[in-house]
C-alpha cells in the first residue's frame, strides 16, 4: 500500500507539475522568457518548502531515537553538499559551453538531490543546443526528488503527502524554465511537453527506489528525513527566496509575503486533511 502511494505521488509531483507549468504558460503566466518562475509561485513554492521542512520533517527526525547532535550535524553537512552540487554544475556549464553569460545560474542539483537541479527563472539562459543537457539534469533532480518522497512517506503516510506537495510547488517554475528552453531548441510545443513529462516521470523511478532503500536501512530513516529537510531549505533559501529580494511596491511586497505565508498554510491543511484520513 505505502508502494502504491509514493507510485501515485511521485507520478503527481513529476508530471503533475509540468502539466500545471504548461498550463500557466499557456494562460499568460510566466510564458515570456524573462517572466519564467512568475513572484508569486516562486513566494508561495519557498513557503511550502520552509514549512514542510522545519514544521514536518525535522520535527519527525526528532522524535526517532537518533541524537539532536547527530541530526543537526546531518542537515548541516546536506546544506553544504548541495551548495557544492550547485557550484560543480557552474562550473559544469561554464567550461562546457564557454559561454560569456555569468548569470547563467542553471542549478541542477542532485538532491540526494537531489535535489538536484533548480533552474528556476535561469534556464532561458542556456544556449540553443542545451536541450538534452537541461533533460539530464531535470531527469537527476527529479530521481532525487522521489527518493526524499519516498523517505518522507517510509515514516508517516502524512509526510509523504506533505513532501509530494511542497515538490510539486516547487518544481513548477523550476519546469517552466524547462519548457522555454526546450521551445527554444524545437518549435514543436508538443514534443517539448512530452520530454520534459517524461523527465518528471523519473521522479515515480526514484520513488520505487527510495522505497526498498531506506525500507533497507530503516534505522537511518530519521537521517533520510534530514537530508530532505537540508534540500528543502537549501532550494528555498538559495535559490527561491533570491529570486525574490527585489526592490518592490509596497503592494507587491504585500502581495509576496502572502503568497509566502499561502504556502505554508496549504502545507499546513494538506497535513491536516492527510492526517484526518
Amino acid at each position: 500500500m505505502t508502494l502504491v502511494a509514493i507510485i501515485l505521488a511521485t507520478l503527481a509531483a513529476g508530471i503533475g507539475s509540468v502539466w500545471l507549468a504548461a498550463l500557466l504558460m499557456r494562460l499568460g503566466l510566466g510564458g515570456r522568457a524573462d517572466s519564467v518562475g512568475p513572484q508569486h509561485l516562486l513566494s508561495l513554492a519557498a513557503g511550502a518548502l520552509l514549512a514542510t521542512a522545519f514544521m514536518h520533517l525535522l520535527p519527525e527526525a526528532f522524535e526517532s531515537q537518533a541524537g539532536a547532535h547527530d541530526l543537526f550535524a546531518t542537515l548541516l553537512v546536506g546544506v553544504v553538499f548541495f551548495f557544492l552540487l550547485d557550484k560543480a554544475e557552474l562550473w559544469h556549464h561554464g567550461h562546457e559551453h564557454s559561454h560569456p553569460e555569468p548569470a547563467r545560474q542553471d542549478h541542477d542539483h542532485g538532491h540526494a538531490h537531489s535535489h538536484e537541479g533548480q533552474g528556476h527563472a535561469h534556464h532561458h539562459h542556456a544556449p540553443r543546443a542545451g536541450g538534452w543537457a537541461v533533460l539530464t539534469g531535470d531527469s537527476v533532480h527529479c530521481f532525487g526528488d522521489g527518493i526524499l518522497i519516498a523517505s518522507a512517506f517510509m515514516a508517516d503516510i502524512r509526510l509523504g503527502v506533505i513532501a509530494a506537495v511542497s515538490v510539486l510547488a516547487h518544481e513548477v517554475p523550476h519546469h517552466m524554465g524547462d519548457l522555454v528552453v526546450l521551445r527554444q531548441t524545437s518549435p514543436n510545443r508538443r514534443m517539448a511537453l512530452v520530454k520534459v513529462s517524461l523527465a518528471g516521470a523519473v521522479t515515480a523511478l526514484g520513488g520505487v527506489v527510495g522505497y526498498f532503500l531506506v525500507g533497507q536501512l530503516q534505522d537511518l530513516l530519521p537521517y533520510f528525513l534530514a537530508v530532505a529537510s537540508s534540500s528543502f531549505v537549501y532550494v528555498a533559501l538559495a535559490d527561491l527566496i533570491p529570486q525574490l529580494q527585489k526592490r518592490l511596491t509596497a503592494r507587491e511586497t504585500i502581495a509576496q509575503i502572502a503568497w509566502l505565508v499561502a504556502g505554508m498554510v496549504i502545507v499546513t491543511l494538506v497535513s491536516g486533511a492527510a492526517h484526518g484520513h
